[in-house]
């Protein structure tokens, strides 16, 4: 598409009061993927705050890190259980899937680590994956088991709730061959869970308890991490980042150097696609924003 066309399409879709055209590229007119930071062993769980610094997991290292605004990369965490999905709550606190150490747990903003989950009907987790904080704070997430799973400490690999009071954990899926990543929508009403093992993503309604239905298949593929845009667009990590409409078509691709884990939204507005890849840490400037967070319920400006 050239530049005049370009233009021209987003000057009607904003004379109409909508997001981008139907048939513009999600991502920014001319921008290029860059890397931020290397040498790593295996990224993932990338997360941003409330300013748009984003945080990720070397997981083989066991550390949490940051990548700030400024271009700095920082150590969050040492030692963090083998940690994996990562995701802020409208306090700023991190919470993490510590795939290590088997436990879901919240790091406040002083450091300070407090366990949420560490077992479901008094057995061990499996090795939490992803997780995902609905508009109550609910959390939901995935527990599968890479690698050797023999003796998995569960009678398979499933998802599951933990209730806004952080009292009460449900199975809310049994399944999956093994569930990955996890996304839903700012209005609490859909989530998209991937059966990485399956390979399949599929979409389910969210109930007013926790629990799920209406399970649909949204695509024919599976994907390691998720996000979503604020048009509804579904970002799965494949051999290249694959974007979806919300009705479940594959609208485009974009190619990374190394084979992508996991994604997310941050930058100061919130319009830059951050993706952990293997050994690096990525970006890409985009034409559409990230889809609300608690931490981040809107566009900064």
């Amino acid at each position: 598409m050239n530049a005049r066309r370009y233009a021209i399409l987003l000057i009607v879709c904003a004379a109409a009061g909508g997001g981008i055209a139907q048939d513009a590229s999600v991502v920014a007119p001319g921008a290029k993927v860059k890397k931020l930071a290397g040498d790593f062993r295996f990224t993932e769980g990338p997360a941003a705050d409330a300013k748009g610094n984003v945080y990720f997991t070397d997981i083989p290292n066991n550390r949490i890190h940051v990548w700030s605004l400024d271009g700095t990369l920082s150590t969050f965490r040492e030692n963090s259980g083998g940690a994996n999905g990562l995701y802020f709550d409208k306090d700023g606190n991190l919470l993490a899937c510590e795939g290590g150490g088997q436990r879901l747990v919240s790091i406040a903003p002083d450091g300070k680590v407090t366990a949420l989950v560490e077992k479901y009907a008094d057995k061990p987790l499996n090795s939490l994956n992803d997780l995902w904080i609905d508009p109550k704070g609910g959390v939901y997430f995935t527990d599968p088991r890479y690698g050797n799973r023999d003796n998995l400490p569960q009678d398979g690999e499933h998802a599951y709730y933990l209730t806004p009071d952080h009292k009460k954990v449900m199975r809310v899926i049994d399944d999956m061959v093994r569930p990955n990543g996890v996304i839903g929508t700012p209005d609490g009403k859909k989530l998209y869970v991937t059966d990485n093992g399956g390979r399949k993503t599929f979409a389910y309604t969210m109930n007013a308890d926790g629990m799920l239905s209406d399970k649909v298949l949204f695509c024919e593929e599976g994907s390691d991490g998720m996000t979503i845009d604020d048009q509804g667009n579904i970002y799965l990590t494949t051999s290249v980042v694959a974007v979806f409409s919300p009705e479940g078509k594959k609208i485009e691709e974009i190619e990374i150097p190394e084979r992508p884990a996991n994604v997310t939204f941050g930058g100061t507005d919130n319009k830059t696609l951050f993706i952990t890849a293997r050994t690096s840490l990525y970006s890409i400037a985009m034409n559409v924003a990230g889809a609300p967070t608690p931490i981040r319920p809107g566009v900064q400006k």
